[in-house]
């Protein structure tokens, strides 16, 4: 077990019913609220009607700021500043999923910035402070209700990189698995893929790559989410299914998993990240390409705990290693297509002559990471197995 620091200090409400809070919870940090969410599911499962009761009962001040996209883009982000500066914003409240909240961060660490909020995630600059964010989650996939992580794409640039502050720690997140109930059948099925494989990239690429602990943390957490998406998928209504997988998404990438196996890199994340800043392919989506095809490249090197990991999950028998390794990934690669969740360029809309492209473009990601390992060529070669 390596050394770890884990502090996380957002208060999780969790429940039916729950959403009635969010006015109290956002009146202990100031009046004037800043409402983000994207393009209005929330005014059609009742959702928006629950949180602006909540807020009116509170005496809060709203301003709404819609439109956000499924891949959140910089260039919205940045109207949402302008809007929180020009209002004097004191809160910053995400409804929504993964993308809604990621802009919300960058929106409340940019009013404080005098300068570009792309810098932030380029490591130009630090954040050094941000308005206290405050979620009401309708959409379990990235955890950012419960880290301190936020995506953007430039959409200038087709670059999608992430950035990281303990001040991006939202500060109330509220998780009621029945809004869950509206999510459809292809979303329900990639938020389960972006969760399993923000744990796989920590199981795989861990500096301590056997730690039993964290390793049975991982292995039952993706037993939960492939068990509970399969209920979820055939009966959308069934609240312990939802919650359980609320729950597990959340837990999936808050840093519980990953605390104390050292440093671990997020190659398919890397590489996925440039696949919907140039395509806008759903993020979920893009991982069940992405994953299976790196594992095949990770064979030589990874195959005893890819074995493990089929043994473990998919009760493979099969005694030599390097076979099991082969029949995990067939067998994880089955698992995504039962669900939906396309398993190659081709079933993503990705033209395979783009390989060289995105090659390059995820090549500058790597760079930002530390992934010196992931040069244009390489990611080439890993692009090839997701054919």
């Amino acid at each position: 077990m390596k050394n770890f620091v884990y502090e996380i200090p957002t208060k999780i409400i969790f429940g039916k019913g729950q959403i009635a809070k969010i006015g109290g919870e956002a009146s202990r940090f100031g009046r004037r609220v800043l409402l983000v969410y994207g393009m209005g599911s929330i005014k059609k499962n009742g959702v928006y009607d629950q949180v602006m009761a909540s807020l009116g009962d509170s005496g809060l001040d709203v301003v709404e700021f819609s439109g956000v996209r499924s891949n959140p883009v910089l260039s919205h982000a940045r109207k949402g500043i302008e809007s929180a500066r020009r209002e004097k914003i004191e809160v910053v409240l995400a409804v929504g999923g993964g993308s809604v909240i990621d802009e919300a961060k960058t929106i409340a660490a940019g009013v404080f910035a005098d300068h570009d909020p792309w810098d932030f995630f380029t490591y130009k600059k630090v954040i050094e402070a941000a308005l206290p964010i405050l979620t009401v989650v309708t959409m379990s996939a990235s955890a950012s209700e419960m880290n301190g992580s936020a995506v953007m794409t430039n959409d200038e640039t087709a670059q999608k990189f992430s950035t990281r502050s303990i001040h991006l720690y939202p500060k109330t997140s509220i998780l009621d698995p029945t809004v869950l109930y509206t999510v459809g059948a292809d979303y329900t099925a990639y938020s389960a893929v972006d969760a399993i494989t923000h744990m796989l990239e920590g199981y795989f690429n861990g500096a301590e790559l056997f730690n039993p602990l964290q390793d049975g943390l991982v292995e039952n957490l993706t037993r939960v989410l492939m068990d509970n998406t399969a209920v979820n998928l055939k009966n959308p209504m069934e609240y312990d299914a939802r919650a359980n997988s609320m729950w597990a998404t959340t837990l999936a990438f808050n840093g519980l998993t990953t605390a104390g196996i050292g440093r671990a890199p997020l190659p398919v994340h890397m590489i996925e990240h440039s696949l919907s800043a140039i395509y806008d392919i759903a993020h979920g989506a893009g991982l069940s390409i992405v994953l299976p095809g790196w594992m095949k490249f990770a064979l030589p090197e990874k195959y005893p705990k890819i074995a493990h990991f089929g043994r473990r999950i998919f009760s493979i028998e099969e005694e030599d290693d390097m076979e099991a390794a082969r029949r995990g990934i067939e067998a994880l690669k089955a698992w995504f297509v039962s669900i939906g969740s396309p398993v190659s360029l081709a079933e993503g809309n990705i033209p395979e002559e783009d390989i060289g492209k995105i090659a390059a473009n995820a090549a500058t990601l790597a760079d930002v990471w530390g992934l010196t390992d992931y040069k244009s060529p390489v990611i080439e070669s890993i692009l090839e197995q997701c054919r």
